[in-house]
Parts: structure tokens; sequence; C-alpha cells
């Protein structure tokens, strides 16, 4: 028996803090780029329907201003979650007249870099902020990285899980002290493990030939436009997705929250030369907000995070600090094309047992040996996955993938019967969620990349079946998710948010160039 299964069954099952795991808080952030109806980047400016980015709270851009995204609020119930997705999404197509919503987390048709509008944010000194630092990464990486779209999954426990946790653990110090100890011992074995996710719900085996825009690639040709690897699971967190060079310097250290917040304000204070060379300001219009090796902590590009929510003129690492940590932020998830909110209650399930596990398990601290052997099982996986002969690297030695995953899941599944002892009406899914994936690991076709390249074999092009599942879910959203009170909320909230963006415009009182040396003297 697994350390974890030993722990499950002797110290936890039957202790107070289990009772608490059906109310584990999720929530979720979902990007998905605005397309006309023959799949190119949209052109056109957010819709003034769907109410402010600056200050909307469910509905707002990320990088592009054609790169929606999608917020739900803190809920402890899955089905509620996606049912907000779907609201969000349904009340977004009605707003946009024929336009679309991408499906997938590798982009549509794009005509080089000068084809993604920066996002626009108003005129208030914060909204200049926001789009400069997009301006930043413009000119430090390009735009068509950007237009790249996932999935963030927030995860937290309830506090009450908390109290009874550290007591279950015989411990009687600072509550939060233990809470921020128990996220990063989480969050390490998250790293480890990690490439499961990948293999499990990795979504973007090929793209299409418009995302190179002429440069070099070694990716093999299916079809006339589309490209990609046979057994890849997840571009996306490939060399072609979110990687960069600039950021291999830097050391993040997870081990503490401490060494967190050090580490990540070291980074943000790192003079980078070729980004001085760039310089700030050109020709009197900003650059990028600073010539360092980050502009702003959130330009790390980790595939998880730590976070605390912030308070106005609060830095996130800030809020760490004098508060610790409040919830877990997941950042390596593909959008699924075949579901129409590219997650569903399924996959939510699995990803609550699958943290709980991380949550459960001892962790010990990262030597760099293992840092470089989870990096390779990470680039394995994202390139060869769904390769059944494909082996992992476990303390040096080679092993088999899917054993290693049947092993993994066999101890995610005696937690995710820890939500069926707990309340009997939900409990079976969280154990049919495992199920689910087990039949993946058993059939790597069953995977969303078996099926996009089940169907790349089959002489489908990416950009056609991807029109084709925008259309479809566009169908789907004109008859569903719209007789609801959150639903009719929204043309009001609307209104609200650009009232409240012209509340902030009207109150600044300092120039651009104040603000920001202001922001600055803050760190």
């Amino acid at each position: 028996m697994s350390e974890l299964k030993t722990f499950i069954e002797n110290k936890f099952r039957d202790r107070a803090s289990h009772k608490h795991v059906n109310n584990i808080v999720r929530g979720i952030e979902k990007e998905g780029l605005r397309i006309s109806p023959d799949g190119a980047i949209a052109q056109t400016g957010h819709a003034k329907e769907l109410g402010s980015t600056l200050t909307h709270q469910y509905i707002t851009t990320d990088y592009s201003e054609a790169l929606l995204e999608f917020i739900t609020e803190p809920s402890d119930t899955a089905a509620d979650t996606i049912k907000r997705l779907c609201c969000l999404h349904a009340y977004t197509l009605n707003s946009i007249g024929e336009e679309l919503v991408w499906p997938a987390s590798m982009p549509c048709k794009l005509d080089g870099d000068a084809s993604i509008p920066i996002a626009e944010y108003g005129s208030s000194n914060i909204g200049t902020m926001k789009h400069v630092y997009r301006k930043g990464l413009d000119v430090r990486y390009g735009r068509i990285m950007q237009s790249i779209a996932g999935i963030h999954y927030n995860f937290s426990m309830p506090q009450e899980f908390w109290a009874d946790f550290q007591k279950d653990c015989g411990g009687d110090g600072d509550l939060q002290d233990f809470i921020d100890q128990k996220y990063f011992c989480l969050i390490r074995n998250y790293r480890k493990n990690s490439w499961l996710l990948n293999l499990l719900f990795g979504a973007s085996p090929v793209v299409d030939e418009s995302f190179f825009d002429g440069q070099d690639h070694q990716l093999e040709k299916f079809g006339n436009h589309t490209f990609g690897l046979k057994h890849a699971t997840s571009l996306r967190m490939s060399d072609l997705g979110y990687q960069n060079s600039a950021q291999e310097v830097l050391s993040i250290c997870f081990d503490s929250l401490e060494t967190y917040t050090e580490s990540l304000e070291l980074a943000v204070q790192q003079k980078y030369p070729e980004y001085e060379t760039i310089g700030v300001k050109k020709d009197g219009e900003y650059q990028q907000l600073n010539s360092n090796i980050l502009q702003l902590e959130n330009e790390y590009y980790s595939d998880i995070r730590p976070k605390r929510t912030t308070v106005s003129g609060e830095k996130p690492v800030q809020a760490l600090r004098q508060r610790g940590v409040e919830y877990i932020e997941v950042r390596i998830l593909d959008i699924n094309p075949f579901l129409p909110v590219g997650i569903d209650e399924v996959q939510t399930r699995f990803l609550d047992a699958f943290l709980l596990s991380c949550l459960l398990c001892d962790s010990c601290l990262t030597t760099e040996s293992k840092r470089e052997e989870i990096k390779e099982n990470s680039r394995r996986v994202i390139m060869q996955g769904r390769d059944p002969s494909l082996t992992l690297l476990v303390d040096n030695e080679e092993v088999a993938m899917q054993s290693l995953a049947k092993e993994m899941l066999s101890d995610i599944l005696t937690t995710a019967e820890l939500f069926s002892s707990s309340e009997q009406d939900i409990g079976s899914s969280h154990v049919d969620a495992v199920a689910a994936q087990i039949a993946k690991v058993n059939d790597l076709r069953l995977t969303p990349a078996g099926q996009m390249m089940e169907r790349i074999d089959a002489g489908e092009e990416f950009m056609t079946m991807m029109i084709e599942q925008a259309q479809a879910h566009s169908n789907y959203f004109a008859k569903e998710c719209t007789e609801n009170d959150f639903y009719r909320s929204l043309p009001r909230l609307a209104e609200e948010s650009l009232a409240k963006q012209k509340a902030i415009e009207d109150s600044d009182t300092i120039d651009f160039d104040e603000f920001l040396r202001q922001y600055h003297e803050n760190d």
C-alpha cells in the first residue's frame, strides 16, 4: 500500500478534517479568442454589451482585445461552476453578432503579430498600466505566443478543514503558517506529478500553419495546413507555447512561502540587458513597464501559483507575505475543444481528487537533480505522451509511463473515495471521474489529444475541425444557459462595470509617469 493510501486509511478517513472534503472551493478562469465566421482572429473591439474589461468581475480580456477571459466566482459545487461558465459563454455569444469563440488552446488563423490587437482598458492610470504591460510582452516575446489560450483552475480547502486538519496532524502553532506549509507541500507534489494532467487533459497536439508566421519549426505536416506531432499531448505547454529563455535564469524556490516570495521579488527587480536595450520608452511612448526580467510578478510563467486575493494597490507578493496563501492556481490545463466550455464536471472532480492527493502526501524539498527530472518527464509527456512505449524517469531509472500513471491513479482513487463516503448523493461522481481517467490510460485514443489526432489522421484540417466545433458550441449556447438569475444579471453587471471604469478614470489626479514611479517605489 502506498504512503498516501496508508495515511488515508490510518490517519485521515476517521478524523474530523475528513468531513470537510466535499466543501472544496474551486473557481475557473477560461480564455477564448473571438473569431470571425471564417476562423480569423477578430479585429473588432470588446463589445460594449459585455461591459468594461477593466472592472467587470466575470468577463474581461487577457493579452489581446480578442482574447476573452471568463471568470467564475469561488464555489463549493462543481455543477454551479460549470453552469456559470455556460452562462458567460451564452451571454457573450449573444452580444458579439456573427463572431464565435474559438474552442481550442492553440490559436485560430493568424496573419502575423499585427493581426493580434493588444487589449485596451481605458484611459485611467491602472488601465494604461495593464495595456503597457501587454506592450512589454509584445516586444519581449511577440504577440503570437500570447494568442494561446488555456484554463486556470483555482483550488482551496475550506477554513474549517484547516483547523481540524492541524489538530489531526498534532499541530498547535499559528494556523496560517500551517496552511502555508501544506499548500507548498501540495505545490511540490503537483510539480512532480503534473505530467499526468498533460497526459489526461492535453488537447493541443496540432496547430494551424499560420501560427509559425514563416518561422522554422520541427513539427510534422498533416494535410495541407496542419502541423503537429503524432504522439503529442499539449504543444501549448511545449517550447512553442509559454516558454521564455530569459526566465530560464530565474530560480524561483517552492520550498516555503518565504523562499518563494523572496525569489520572486528578486526576479521582479533583476535587470536584463536585452530588455534594457529595448528601452522603457521609445519616442516618448512606453514600450514596457521596466527593463527587468519580469515587469510584474504575473509575467512569471509557472504551471502553478500560490495566490492571495489582493486589495487595491497591493501587489500579489505583498498579499502573500502579509496574509499567507489563500488558494492555489493551476495553470497547466488546455481547453478541451470537444466540450462546450472547454472543461466539464468530470474533469473538475478529478482535479479536486488529484490536488487533494497532492495536499495529503508528504513532500521533500526539491533538489536540483529532481528539478531536472521533473522537467524532463514533463517534456516527454508533452511531446510524446500518447506513445504507449514511453518511459519516464524515477530516481534516474526508466519506468513505463503507463505503469506510473496507473499507480498514481490508484492512489487518487483512494482520495476520491473520501468524497464518496462523505456525501452519498454526489459521492460516486469523484470515483467515476477517476475511473474515466484510468480508461484513458488504458486506451490513449480516449484523451482529448487522441480524439483530435484520430480526426486529423482521417484527413481533417485543424482549422476546419475547430470552426465546426465553434459553430456547434454556439448553437448549443443559443438553446442553453439563458434561463436563470445569473444570466439575467449580466446586462446590469455590464452597465455597472462601465460606470466603475468611468469613476476610476475621473478620480485620477496624477499622470501616468508619476503613477508608474509610485508603483515601482512600492516594491
